[in-house]
């Protein structure tokens, strides 16, 4: 797996200088230390070997719900496998995880892996006056007790990884 910090400092614990700068200068987030190693140690098992050719990008945490934003190396990988790599991360890292493929850098398609198994019926884009945009995301209101997390926390994490305000509203 490709990683912003070298392998033997994630490994090891002991940071070199230049890790220690990135993780000094809030590029990675300390937590996101032990998120490396965890996908590390799993892409050695038969399961997740298509980790070896993925890349990571970024790991947001609020709260107890962790999203991993990485790039896998082919369209091979099936939500399913997706979802036992979850798993596997929960256990691990011990806060409910969900990782997010990048490969589609648009909103539409982090949302909808995002808040599965509830269903995104449509994303608005809001144009306010100050030039900035705000998205929002509509999910049916039947659908809200399947979201993974609070909408608060999701809106929080959505506006991380994308870099827009983000809204969810339950119709």
């Amino acid at each position: 797996m490709k990683i912003p910090l070298d392998q033997i400092c994630v490994k090891s614990g002991v940071l070199c200088p230049r890790c220690q700068g990135l993780v000094d200068s809030r590029v990675v987030d300390p937590y996101e230390i032990d998120v490396m190693r965890a996908l590390l140690e799993l892409e050695n098992e038969s399961d997740f070997k298509f980790l070896k050719d993925a890349t990571y990008y970024k790991a947001v945490k609020s709260g107890n719900f962790l999203v991993l934003l990485i790039q896998l190396p082919d369209s091979s990988t099936t939500p399913r496998l997706l979802s036992k790599l979850d798993k596997h991360l929960s256990e691990l890292l011990g806060v409910k995880v969900r990782v997010v493929d990048k490969s589609s850098n648009n909103i539409k398609s982090i949302a909808l892996q995002l808040v599965m198994p509830a269903r995104v019926s449509g994303i608005n884009t809001l144009w306010l006056p100050d030039g900035s945009t705000q998205y929002i995301v509509r999910i049916p209101r039947s659908d809200s007790r399947y979201l993974p997390a609070s909408k608060e926390v999701i809106e929080e994490v959505l506006t991380n990884l994308i870099g827009s305000s983000v809204r969810i509203r339950t119709e």
